[in-house]
């Protein structure tokens, strides 16, 4: 945990020098990425909000994702986390930044294709593209998603680093 709060910090530090604010969709990580940057003191001036859109349903109601993406490619998949990042940044328009995460956190849910530990990232940026990312962890239910929120955090990161 100290290693996810001296990476929120960094990332609220280099947010606060460009003057960013942040916006994230979460599934897999049910909150985790907004809870650790809201963790540290004085995190208001740059968390602009979150969603939590566990469901499919929330994630098109939350975030706009188009519900045909759910049959065509599933909620676990590129096209879905970009849509959810995407989504965050049209509904919060304060914000510079939008990270999302869905994906397989376990122990169950594996299907062919996408193994327990399978998460795609989502990165909307005001002034660039929207990009997907994914990884596999190992570990339990609580690891997979300890470690979606370091690659989260990390992926901000690297964005307000390139600006």
């Amino acid at each position: 945990m100290h290693e996810i709060l001296d990476a929120a910090t960094r990332l609220l530090a280099l947010c606060r020098a460009r003057g960013w604010r942040l916006a994230t969709a979460e599934s897999c990580t049910g909150g985790l990425i907004a809870g650790a940057l809201t963790e540290i003191a004085g995190s208001s001036d740059v968390v602009e909000g979150g969603f939590i859109t566990y469901s499919n349903e929330a994630k098109t109601a939350l975030v706009g994702v188009p519900p045909a993406l759910f049959t065509q490619v599933g909620a676990v998949s590129p096209e879905v986390a970009r849509a959810m990042a995407e989504g965050a940044l049209t509904r919060l328009p304060a914000a510079h930044l939008a990270v999302s995460a869905t994906g397989i956190a376990g122990p169950g849910g594996a299907t062919p294709g996408k193994p327990v530990g399978l998460v795609h990232f989502g990165l909307a940026q005001r002034s660039g593209p929207v990009t997907a990312h994914a990884q596999i962890f190992s570990g339990d239910r609580a690891e997979v998603r300890r470690q979606a929120v370091r690659y989260a955090l990390a992926l901000l990161d690297d964005a307000v680093v390139k600006g």
